[in-house]
This record gives structure tokens, C-alpha cells and sequence, in this order.
């Protein structure tokens, strides 16, 4: 299953249209491709708790997407005729809008399993797949965005098992690439087609990629006066050699990963520090909170990605506090009752809230036996939405001069609180993430710097911060605006970054 959060609080979920039918139809009339009248894809508004079918015409398994400066979801490739597609959704308020697949542009290259980044220009990197060894650019404006370029690192990292599909993508605030697959990363200038650098081997012997599906995060960037922001780059989970093969042959499913891997990419000679997870995990999602803090939920003990290839779903999620001392990092959190294992999702709300949905372990939906295929959403509710925090609550009052924030320019952010502690609130943009197989494009947190907090009345307060430094630190478009007061988050409002 594949989600992502637009920037009008609704989210479009969509899946594979070669499954068979859902259980959703099409309105009467429609048109229904290869004779199947049952949709494949909905828009959920989250406010209201209500869904809408939409229309996909071809096959969207396991692609990859973006929202472009505008806040479009620009969603491309998948499989059989749709893996050179790329295919619209501009959100709305009615009922108009609906997947629009392009017709004077297509991908050069078959994209299955690829991986997509929002880039500083507002273009938007598609790269990898797979066996598809290079990368691509949208939109398809001018001839070097027409056109694929080889990339050497994808062929080096694929073994028997594969173990570099959906590669992670972060783009640093130098504005290259952080690329990691397999077991390997490098620093990629995708302008000049340039490794710049080939960071260490992450230790051990696990695998981090599909189908050792592991996850990844760019750990928040905190911006101040100081300098250039501390850049660190988070791995979390996977499998051992051979633990695919294992699991889809012989039905022997290996114990997954235990360890993180953090590495700090700003550093002149960057080295993994190795941390350890509470308890093994496969096919997690890595979800950044506006705390700064990261949950690690979904996924399996035993097993990879693939077809009926796990066991022992992890029902505990588990939070990482990203400023504690490593040995005080992970703290396990109360579980859930639904396992959510393949092709399972989570992603944040501007509320705060984690939206955790679907499983499907199988080849066809099965609702019967151990691990059935699950349709179901859930809300997560993180510490900080616990009613005892309501007195740190912020609750956002207006961004002046307007929900547009300029690179460097100045503004302010105006906030009611009914108990202010000096001197420990920040303002946090993030950036929604499209997410599918526990790979959550674009996902990437901004730390404000603060010029100064001005209290405006008995409880109302105001803090002045500078916009982010440039296109590299925050590529442009919608981010969810957070003001964090002690630790607790406000509800976000939405602003456009360029």
C-alpha cells in the first residue's frame, strides 16, 4: 500500500490494480479498466473520517512519489503497462479531483521498487528499481530531464537477493545526496553524475533494502547562528545475508535486525555508531515526530519483505529519543492488537497522530488465517497527545506575514499557552512524506532558529524565527508548522517554503 499527506489534511492511499477486485466499487457509470468496476484508490479525509473512491488506470505496484513545490502528489512508475507512467493528483476540496495519468510525458526507464527526492530546484529525482541501474529526472521539460543517467553504485549493491530496491534518498544541506543500499552509501552529486565520497560499510551482516527491509531517517536539522547544522543520517533494522532466500524458498525465517546504525555524515571522517534495538525488526516504519524524537512501528521479528516471508509480527512500537545518551535512546512503547506486517504504512499527521494502515502478506487478499490481509487504518497516539500535557499544549495562532516562508527571511509565529516554561519552545517544519515499504520519501524535519519569543498577553506568546537557510536545508513546498513547548507539540498549520 502506498499513502501520502497533502497539504489539505487529506491522504491518498492507493495499492496494486492486478489483485482483483476490492472491496470499494467505482460510483455507477464510471469507467472501469479491463472490466474492473472496484476502486484501487481513495482519498481519506482525515477530519471527517470520510472516503472517497478514485480512479487509477493502470498498474501502480510498488511505486514512488513526491508532492512537487505546488503541492501536487507527482507519483510515478509501478508495474506491467504502468512502469513508465507518470501519473497527477491535485488536491481538492470537492469531489472533482482524480488521479490524472500524464500522456506527452513518460519515465525513460521502468521504475519498480525505485525511490523518489524533492529536489532544491523542485525538480523531483526518480532513481533505481528494479534491475534498472540509473535515474531520472521530472518534469520531462527540456532534454537532460528526457533523458536516464547510469549510476555504477546500483549494480555494485544488488546481490543474489537483491537488497538495494527502494533505495534511501536524503538530500543533505550541501545539496547532494546521502544514498544508501544494500549495505553501502556514498555522497552523489546528481548534477554532474560524481560519487563525491564513499562512506564506511555499515558493520554487521545484515542487509538494510528490499526485501531486507529495513529504514531510514534524516535526523532532524537544527538550525541556529552557531553554524551549519549537524547532518546524521539513521538506519534502523533489516535482515542477514540470506535471509530472503531462506524465507521464500524454505520457509525458514531468520531472526531480523536488532541494530541501528547513525551515522554523522557532517563529520570531515564519518564512522556508524551501532545501537541496539530493544528487539528485532523487519518491514518497520521510521516516523519523525515534531519532538525530534523518532517512532519505529509496523513490521516482523523473523523473516523479510515478500510473499508469506515473515513471522512474529513486532506489535510494540518502539520511541527513539534522538538527544539521549545511546544506552537511554530507545524506550518500548504500548502495543497495538493488529499486526502489521507487508505492505503495511505509517506516516504523520499534521495533529500529531501517527496514521498506521493495511497488511498483506499474501499474493491475493486472504482474511482468513494466522496473518490475513488487514484493510483496517488505526490513529497512534504518541506520549505528547496525552491529556495530562494540555497545559504545555500550544495551539498556533497565526504566521505573519502569511503561511509563505521565505529562505532566510524573518517571520513570526503567534501561540496560546496556558502555562509557558521559559525558554523551551522551538518552531519545527516537516515535510509529508510518501510512504510505502517502510520508506518514507522526503521525510525531513527543520529545526527553526529562534531570534525571540515575545509574550503578547497573559497567554499569548509569540516567537520570532528565521526562515530556513535555502532550497538545500528545506527543497520547496508545503511543510507542517510546529510550535514544540517542553516538548509537547502544537497542531500543525500548513505553510509553503520558497
Amino acid at each position: 500500500m502506498h499513502v501520502q499527506l497533502l497539504p489539505n489534511n487529506k491522504v491518498i492511499i492507493f495499492d496494486r490494480t492486478d489483485f482483483g477486485p476490492s472491496n470499494l466499487s467505482l460510483p455507477e457509470g464510471s469507467y472501469c479498466p479491463k472490466n474492473d468496476c472496484t476502486a484501487h484508490s481513495v482519498i481519506y479525509d482525515v477530519v471527517s473520517n470520510t472516503f472517497r473512491p478514485l480512479h487509477v488506470l493502470t498498474d501502480t505496484w510498488c511505486s514512488s512519489g513526491s508532492l512537487d513545490p505546488n503541492g501536487n502528489l507527482i507519483q510515478t512508475g509501478g508495474f506491467n503497462e504502468g512502469d513508465h507512467v507518470i501519473r497527477t493528483f491535485t488536491p481538492c476540496d470537492t469531489y472533482a479531483c482524480d488521479w490524472y495519468e500524464l500522456t506527452d510525458a513518460h519515465l525513460i526507464d521502468r521504475r519498480w521498487y525505485a525511490t523518489n527526492q524533492v529536489l532544491p530546484d523542485g525538480r523531483i529525482i526518480i532513481l533505481g528499481g528494479r534491475r534498472v541501474f540509473t535515474y531520472e529526472f521530472y518534469p520531462k521539460n527540456d532534454f537532460l530531464n528526457n533523458k536516464s543517467f547510469y549510476l555504477r553504485f546500483l549494480v555494485e549493491t544488488r546481490d543474489p537477493e537483491e537488497n538495494n530496491l527502494y533505495p534511501f534518498l536524503h538530500l543533505l544541506p550541501d545539496g547532494n545526496l546521502f544514498i544508501f543500499a544494500n549495505k553501502k552509501s556514498i555522497l552523489f552529486d546528481y548534477n554532474r553524475n560524481i560519487v563525491l565520497k564513499q562512506f564506511p560499510l555499515i558493520p554487521g551482516d545484515d542487509k538494510r533494502n528490499y526485501p531486507s527491509t529495513g529504514s531510514s531517517v534524516l535526523l532532524p536539522l537544527r538550525l541556529s547562528w552557531a553554524g551549519p547544522p549537524v547532518v546524521e543520517v539513521l538506519v534502523c533494522g533489516g535482515a542477514p545475508a540470506g535471509a530472503f532466500l531462506n524465507a521464500d524458498k524454505m520457509k525458514v525465517f531468520v531472526e531480523a535486525s536488532s541494530t541501528c546504525g547513525r551515522l554523522r555524515v557532517s563529520d570531515p571522517n564519518p564512522q556508524w555508531l551501532m545501537e541496539f534495538m530493544p528487539m528485532p525488526r523487519v518491514m518497520s516504519d521510521m516516523i519523525l515526530l515534531p519532538t525530534g524524537d523518532v517512532i519505529i512501528i509496523n513490521g516482523a521479528a523473523n523473516g523479510t519483505a515478500g510473499w508469506e516471508d515473515a513471522v512474529n509480527p513486532v506489535l510494540s512500537p518502539v520511541l527513539y529519543s534522538d538527544n539521549e545518551d545511546p544506552v537511554q535512546r530507545f524506550t518500548v512503547l504500548p502495543s497495538s492488537k493488529i499486526p502489521r506486517m507487508y505492505h503495511s504504512v505509517a506516516l504523520l499527521l499534521s495533529d500529531g497522530r501517527i496514521l498506521v494502515g493495511g497488511s498483506n502478506p499474501h499474493t491475493k487478499y486472504v482474511f482468513t488465517g494466522i496473518y490475513p490481509t488487514d484493510l483496517s487504518l488505526e490513529a497512534y497516539n504518541p506520549y505528547y497527545l496525552d491529556p495530562k500535557f494540555n497545559s504545555l499544549r500550544p495551539s498556533v495562532l497565526l504566521v505573519e506575514p502569511g503561511t509563505t516562508v521565505s529562505y532566510g527571511q524573518r517571520f513570526g509565529v503567534s501561540f496560546s499557552l496556558s502555562l509557558y516554561m521559559q525558554g523551551v519552545a522551538y518552531v519545527a517544519l516537516i515535510a509529508p512524506s510518501f510512504t510505502t515499504h517502510s520508506i518514507g520519501m522526503n521525510q525531513r524535519m527543520v529545526v527553526l532558529n529562534t531570534a525571540s519569543v515575545v509574550q503578547l498577553t497573559m497567554f499569548n506568546y509569540k516567537l520570532v524565527v528565521d526562515g530556513p537557510t535555502n532550497a538545500n536545508v528545506a527543497p520547496p513546498g508545503y511543510y507542517m508548522l510546529f510550535v514544540v513547548h517542553s516538548g509537547i507539540p502544537s497542531q500543525a498549520v500548513w505553510v509553503k517554503v520558497m
